[in-house]
């Protein structure tokens, strides 16, 4: 199959990517796994997400628009330039709340429900506190990763982390995983039990 140019761009991406341009945003998400996020997360109305690393909310507008009325999504970013550029874009919509601290630290301190789709493109969530991430899954639910794929811009020992990861996340027997050699390299994961 090829893939098809997308129809389904978020309303709101070209002015996301815009600005990415205009700030030298170096980390835009691939379309791909925007496209992937937002079919994922339309198959699951009145649900609950979360974002781990919202960067400048590419990845976001994506999910926004696959989500339904009675859904909600938190999306956790440390910078606070970024969280403020994305309260800009997506700050009137009472279904999105954007925090603004260390993914680890909230991992950590989250004691509320769990979620029916949980994005980690950050490094906690998915390199620290992977246990506290995939104990927030609900059964049924998703736990997508992406960047699996080796990348120039990687730092040297950074493949060891994805290897070690993949190799951690396929030997769990509460989870049913498969890995994607498209995109960036995307591993879908679904709490069974």
């Amino acid at each position: 199959m090829i893939d098809t140019p997308f129809n389904n761009l978020p309303k709101i991406h070209a002015r996301i990517e815009a600005k990415s341009k205009e700030i030298d945003f170096s980390m835009p998400s691939d379309l791909h796994i925007g496209s992937l996020l937002q079919t994922l997360i339309a198959s699951k109305p009145n649900s609950r997400f979360l974002e781990l690393g919202t960067g400048i909310g590419l990845s976001l507008s994506w999910m926004i628009e696959g989500m339904d009325a009675n859904s909600i999504l938190i999306s956790v970013d440390n910078n606070p330039e970024l969280i403020q550029i994305s309260t800009e874009f997506f700050g009137e919509d009472k279904r999105v709340t954007l925090i603004c601290e260390d993914g680890s630290v909230w991992l950590k301190n989250y004691s509320g429900a769990k979620f029916d789709l949980i994005f980690a493109d950050a490094w906690p969530g998915k390199y620290s506190e992977i246990e506290e991430a995939l104990n927030l899954v609900t059964v049924g639910g998703f736990y997508v990763i992406d960047d699996m794929s080796k990348q120039e811009n990687w730092p040297v020992g950074h493949e060891n982390h994805v290897l070690n990861l993949l190799a951690y996340l396929k030997a769990r027997e509460d989870f049913k995983i498969t890995t994607l050699n498209w995109s960036t390299g995307v591993l879908v994961a679904v709490r069974s039990n």
